[in-house]
């Protein structure tokens, strides 16, 4: 098999890194799984023998990859690895969240896990936006990834052709409508619109739907994107 390479954009696939999020791409998309990647140091457990039986189920090659792991993670202390295709989903008409320019792996795959426990299983990205598919963002869902339907787009207008029917409610810190308010009467199917950690969403988004705002206090001036985007979906959920 061709050797594999530390991970781009442009390849057409990726790495799930971790015992866990190497478990979830294998139980949750086999389908999508080219091979299991196992550490030396991955002793004989129930971890270990859950990858290596469902690895076999599917057919999957296995392959001891110790050099592969470290390049792959940036870590000496990665023991799996899953290598997986990237297939775009298509998004289905139930509520959306849409994540414009979101810049952070760490925020995305917070995101993305937070999405998952909560309901969310429709997630836009509008470009430029950190990559879905960065093994970092992979990790950091802990393989919510491969249970959820995630798309990436070239801008808003593009979502917004797709899903013209979709009320948005943006959230912003000058929104015009405080979030427990907005989630009192709403209309449904729904996008919660999250701008970039550092400017947010641009202004013109304040015209667009009901521009929501999460009620803080004057110490600090916003809340952290993941967090903020969490109190979103449970308020809407609830």
């Amino acid at each position: 098999m061709p050797a594999l390479e530390s991970y781009r954009r442009s390849l057409d696939y990726s790495y799930a890194p971790g015992m866990f999020p190497a478990m979830e791409a294998l139980s949750k998309a086999p389908q999508l799984v080219r091979r299991l990647l196992l550490s030396t140091r991955a002793t004989e457990g129930e971890g270990v023998e859950k990858l290596t039986a469902l690895a076999a189920a599917h057919h999957i090659r296995i392959e001891v990859a110790d050099k592969a792991l470290s390049r792959i993670s940036g870590k000496d202390n990665c023991f799996a690895a899953a290598v997986f295709e990237k297939q775009p989903a298509k998004l289905q008409g139930n509520d959306h969240v849409v994540l414009h320019h979101i810049s952070d792996a760490g925020n995305l795959g917070t995101i993305l896990r937070t999405a998952l426990g909560l309901g969310f299983h429709d997630i836009a990205i509008i470009r430029p936006a950190t990559d879905v598919y960065d093994p970092k963002v992979v990790r950091s869902s802990m393989g919510a990834i491969f249970s959820l339907r995630v798309r990436e787009y070239e801008n808003f207008d593009e979502y917004r052709q797709e899903f013209a029917g979709h009320q948005l409610y943006p959230f912003m810190l000058d929104g015009s409508v405080l979030l427990e308010e907005a989630a009192k009467n709403i209309t449904r199917p729904c996008a919660l619109v999250m701008g970039n950690e550092g400017s947010g969403l641009p202004p013109e988004f304040a015209g667009m739907g009901r521009a929501v705002r999460i009620p803080h206090s004057d110490d600090i001036d916003s809340l952290n994107l993941a967090i903020a985007t969490a109190i979103g979906m449970y308020t809407f959920k609830k």
